[in-house]
Order: C-alpha cells, then sequence, then structure tokens
C-alpha cells in the first residue's frame, strides 16, 4: 500500500474569524474558543485526503494507508474522508496538544517510511515540522503544509487543502514525474511588526513537491508605497464608497490607504471606517472578528493581495468571512487595492482565494477590476 503521512495541529487558525489573529500557545486557542470559534484544522485536513482519495484511483481504502497520530491530531481527518489508518503516536490523555505533541507525531511517522508527510496548521507549525525533521537524527522526507493557520508566509503549503490532496497525488503517483524543491519556512518578524512593517523572517528549508500555482510562494516583505499611488487609490475609494461602511483588510498598502484618508488603522487586524465626504473618516471598529462585522451590516470592503502570494482572501484576514463576504454583497462591493508596482511583480499569477467555501471561491472567480489609482483600474484575475 502507499503510505502517505499526516500530522494535524487542531488548534490552527481558531484565531482567524473572530480576530485573534495566530493561536500560538494553549491561552490564545483558548481564548478564541470563549469567543465562539470553531475549529476548523481537521475539517481541512479532511479535504485534502479526500481529494487525494478521488485521484488515487477507484479504491483507495484499498491501496493507500495514511499514517498518523491518534484523535485530533490526525485520526479524526483521516475516518472523514474513509480512509485506512495506522496509528503511531498518541498525546497524553487529559491535556492540550502543544508544539511537543507537533513535534513527537511527525517523528513518529516519518519513522514509518510514508512517501509523503501532510501537516495541517499555519507557519508554527511548519517551524514545529522543520524542528522535528531537522533535529538531529532527524528523517529526510518530502512534505506539504494543508493550509489552516491564519497567516501562511510560508512556500511549504498548497494554496488549498484540495489542491494539497492534487499535489499529494501526483507525487506519489510515481518517481520521476513531480521533482522536490527546498521551500522557505517564514514565520512574522514580530519586531519588524512592532515598527511598522508586515515582513517574514526565515527559519530554513524544507522539501516539496514542485507543482507551480496549486504550491504557493513565499511572502516577500512589505515596502512604503508610493505616496501618489496611495493617494489616488484613497480618492478612487472615497469616490466609491460615499457615505458608508468601510472595512479594511490588514497590510500595509491598505494602512497607507486609511492614513491618506486621515484614518489610524490596525496594521494586521480588520477595522472598519464611517466615510464621510468632506470630513475625516470615523473608526466604527478595530481588530474586528466575524460577528462584529456581521452586526455592522452591509459594508464596503477593501482588501490588498499579500505580497509574492498573491491571496487575496484567507491568508490573514479569515475575519472577512464566506458570510461577511455574502453578506456584504459579494464582488459588487470589494474593492481590490493595489498598486501597479505590486501588480506587476505578480507576473501575471492570479489573485488567489482560499475562503473555505467553494461555492463563493467560484462566484468570486474570474476577472475583477483592481483599483491603481484615481480613476485607474487593471482588470486581473482571481482564482481558487
Amino acid at each position: 500500500m502507499t503510505r502517505v503521512g499526516l500530522v494535524v495541529n487542531p488548534v490552527a487558525g481558531l484565531g482567524g474569524r473572530v480576530g485573534l489573529g495566530g493561536t500560538d500557545g494553549p491561552d490564545r486557542a483558548r481564548t478564541a474558543l470563549s469567543l465562539g470559534a470553531r475549529p476548523l484544522a481537521g475539517v481541512r485536513a479532511a479535504a485534502a485526503l479526500g481529494e487525494l482519495a478521488a485521484r488515487a484511483g477507484e479504491s483507495p481504502r484499498d491501496g493507500l494507508l495514511v499514517v498518523t497520530a491518534a484523535g485530533p491530531l490526525g485520526a479524526e481527518s483521516v475516518a472523514a474522508a474513509g480512509l485506512t489508518e495506522r496509528i503511531v503516536y498518541a498525546a497524553g490523555a487529559g491535556r492540550d496538544t502543544s508544539a511537543e505533541d507537533t513535534a513527537a507525531a511527525v517523528r513518529a511517522v516519518v519513522a514509518q517510511g510514508v512517501g509523503l508527510l501532510l501537516f495541517a496548521g499555519g507557519d508554527g507549525t511548519a517551524r514545529d515540522v522543520l524542528g522535528a525533521l531537522g533535529s538531529p537524527g532527524g528523517v529526510s522526507c518530502p512534505v506539504l503544509g494543508v493550509p489552516t493557520g491564519v497567516k501562511m508566509h510560508s512556500a511549504v503549503f498548497a494554496v488549498s487543502p484540495r489542491a494539497a490532496g492534487e499535489v499529494a497525488a501526483a507525487w506519489l503517483a510515481g518517481p520521476g514525474r513531480v521533482r522536490l524543491r527546498d521551500a522557505e519556512v517564514m514565520d512574522r518578524d514580530e519586531d519588524a511588526l512592532g515598527a511598522g512593517r508586515v515582513t517574514s523572517r526565515l527559519f530554513g528549508w524544507l522539501p516539496v513537491p514542485d507543482v507551480p500555482v496549486r504550491v504557493q510562494q513565499r511572502k516577500t516583505g512589505s515596502t512604503a508605497p508610493a505616496p501618489e499611488a496611495v493617494g489616488g487609490i484613497a480618492a478612487e475609494v472615497a469616490e466609491r464608497v460615499g457615505a458608508g461602511l468601510l472595512a479594511l483588510g490588514p497590510g500595509s498598502t491598505t494602512r497607507a490607504v486609511a492614513a491618506a484618508l486621515g484614518a489610524d488603522v490596525s496594521l494586521t487586524g480588520v477595522d472598519v471606517l464611517a466615510l464621510r465626504p468632506g470630513r475625516p473618516p470615523r473608526v466604527v471598529a478595530r481588530d474586528a472578528g466575524e460577528d462584529a462585522l456581521l452586526a455592522l451590516g452591509p459594508v464596503w470592503i477593501a482588501l490588498s493581495p499579500i505580497g509574492g502570494q498573491g491571496f487575496l482572501l484567507g491568508r490573514g484576514n479569515q475575519q472577512i468571512s464566506p458570510r461577511v463576504l455574502r453578506a456584504a454583497g459579494g464582488r459588487e462591493r470589494l474593492l481590490v487595492l493595489c498598486t501597479e508596482a505590486k501588480l506587476a511583480a505578480l507576473g501575471g499569477r492570479p489573485l488567489l482565494l482560499d475562503t473555505g467555501d467553494d461555492a463563493l471561491d467560484a462566484e468570486l472567480s474570474g476577472h475583477l477590476p483592481v483599483i491603481t489609482g484615481r480613476r485607474q483600474t487593471s482588470l486581473y484575475r482571481l482564482a481558487r
């Protein structure tokens, strides 16, 4: 039987929709749960396995063995996908899972000689996997991340859970069809964030199947956008919104646009402005989660893609959920903001969607006008 490994970080992504950012550490995860967060990592891992099974042949249960850890660390996702499991690690009873559990599970799974290790999590989980495989006596193994975290700056993740299953199937189909590349394991640089910049720090590399478009790029560092470009974008946004509510996604571009409008917003959260023609905007919500955004009623949503990766939805802005997007009116009230230089740096690659709702991603896909200046737009493709 073909053996594939799976390790799930069950708390990855918990803080996204409730506006907490990452969930590194048990306290942050408990806070997210107390605010009504729902675990999604296991569900997204099961979607990846389901896609792998669909591409593995008519009887995947007879030909595919998933080596994993007990309970929410993997076995629950395998059962949800209807595949055969072999459990080789179990976390201690009566305690929260930890980074140490992730590392121990990775070592136990890889020791079984799997052809590929799938791990479900975010950048923190990628660092745990790197630590486990790069430790003394560590075993080399191809890996692929199933994106389930809040921020995923690393280049070791597929662009979506289903893309992870697609890439895994291509790699496991046989040698020579897909090559490996060393992909960067990145995480947000908290020192730079304190200085007002969103950038990432390199921690190392992991071998990843190289399937262009289906495996994401690493995030590139942010640079201050040109004032004239930002001023033009801000003026265009103000004209389109008029007197209304504007939810600004995270990032240096949206923060610069808010400053040009006369407001100070956060760099990593979702803030809401009440625009008032002829007067400075008023901040009506800071670091808003999904429920707070829904309570405000229909809002305009302004987002800027992540530099280098091109993600528009599903990375760092999970507060802007499918429910929020539908309540806002979908494509009609979605404003994509990007300088011409940032757009050109994508080299023609599409802007990416990973909302977790396949139907919504399909509705949003296609060409959408990107605001690049005052009365300046570029039609650009959105894709899942």
